[in-house]
């Protein structure tokens, strides 16, 4: 079955860095674009990023581009995402999930069909 393991998030200062993990199975992994979302406390799914599946085409938020920087590995099954200058409203859950979304608006679980149980990223001094 299709699973998806996110692992890499913290308690880190602001300013820090953070590098996450999005390991998968049960699918054929570069066949898939790949997305990350996150979810602050009290509020709803907020999209990230997106990479398709050979890496040419990828898209940012707003709110992380030029800080966070996602990447693959397609023999490794496994998606990244490298996070530079942490601010604390950077906290969150963060999720990979299997799709390509790119939206400045808020996003619903339903919009892709697979995604991960989350790792959470605390960015405080």
């Amino acid at each position: 079955q299709v699973q998806l393991v996110e692992s890499g998030g913290a308690l880190v200062q602001p300013g820090g860095s953070l590098r996450l993990s999005c390991a998968t199975s049960g699918f054929t992994f570069s066949e898939y674009a790949m997305t990350w979302a996150r979810q602050s406390p009290g509020k709803g799914l907020e999209w990230v990023t997106a990479i398709n599946s050979d890496s040419t085409t990828i898209s940012y938020a707003e709110a992380v581009k030029g800080r966070f920087t996602v990447s693959r590995d397609n023999a490794k099954n496994t998606l990244y995402l490298q996070m530079n200058r942490l601010k604390p409203e950077d906290t969150a859950v963060y999720y990979c999930a299997r799709g390509w979304i790119s939206t400045a608006g808020p996003i619903l679980a339903s919009d892709m069909d697979y995604w991960g149980k989350g790792t959470l990223v605390t960015v405080s001094s």
